[in-house]
């Protein structure tokens, strides 16, 4: 087991970074944060987007490739992870064979009973003693549980600007669709499925904006066509 840090620094996480685009796969040795693994040693194989979640180093540990935060590791040691050398093992010498002890013949002799040997009273206490003096083993930390890693979460906007509705979409930090143009009806419907009257209200209060302004621009359009066919009628008549 490997002696374990105290997580990874800001310029760590910037080597592991690089290493990574190289094509290389650092190993790191896992903290105390990380629960029961403390000590071993693993793989950094990737290095997700930190803005969506904390544990965004993804280290290789046996079979699986699970999620961490930088707090949860540190660099690992030059050597660490690497297998022992096997230790030699010296041949012992074979035992000298036991000689035969051949049975006594006894005529007529009284068979003594053994003593009953008694263990000191003294040794059974010293060794009660021994057993309450052994401190008391602390209790294992849990592992730590690592939940899967959901989808990022998906925002979709509805926006007006300068007369012009837009919707625009966007998962985590990656655009799915860019600002486009919808009718003022549409917006309407979308405001009406959220169940929410001022920010129905505030929809209408612009859309009746919009179409007072409409109006006197096609009244004043109008006013420009009757001038203009005027004008036109009176030319034709001096034609």
């Amino acid at each position: 087991m490997v002696a374990a840090g105290q997580g990874l620094s800001t310029d760590e996480v910037q080597s592991i970074r690089e290493a990574l685009a190289a094509g290389r796969k650092p190993r790191v040795v896992f903290t105390s944060s990380a629960g029961q693994i403390a000590g071993q040693v693993g793989q950094v194989v990737e290095l997700t987007d930190p803005a969506v979640s904390d544990e965004f180093v993804v280290v290789r540990f046996g079979r699986d490739e699970l999620p961490f935060s930088p707090a949860d590791v540190a660099v690992a040691p030059r050597g660490a992870g690497r297998k022992a050398a096997a230790v030699s093992v010296e041949a012992q010498p074979e035992p000298e064979p036991e000689p035969v002890v051949e049975p006594e013949f006894v005529l007529d002799t009284p068979r003594v009973p053994a003593q009953r040997r008694e263990e000191p009273r003294v040794e059974q206490e010293q060794e009660q003693e021994l057993a309450e003096a052994k401190p008391a083993r602390r209790p294992v930390k849990a592992a730590k549980v690592v939940k899967p890693k959901g989808p990022a979460g998906l925002t979709v906007t509805l926006a007006y600007a300068d007369g012009e509705w837009t919707v625009a979409a966007q998962q985590g930090a990656k655009a799915l669709a860019k600002p486009y143009v919808v009718k003022p009806a549409e917006a309407l419907r979308m405001v009406a499925l959220v169940d929410v009257p001022g920010v129905q209200e505030a929809v209408e209060q612009i859309l009746a904006a919009e179409r007072a302004e409409a109006e006197q621009q096609a009244e004043k359009l109008r006013a420009e066509l009757a001038e203009i066919e005027a004008r036109l009628a009176e030319l034709r008549e001096a034609g």
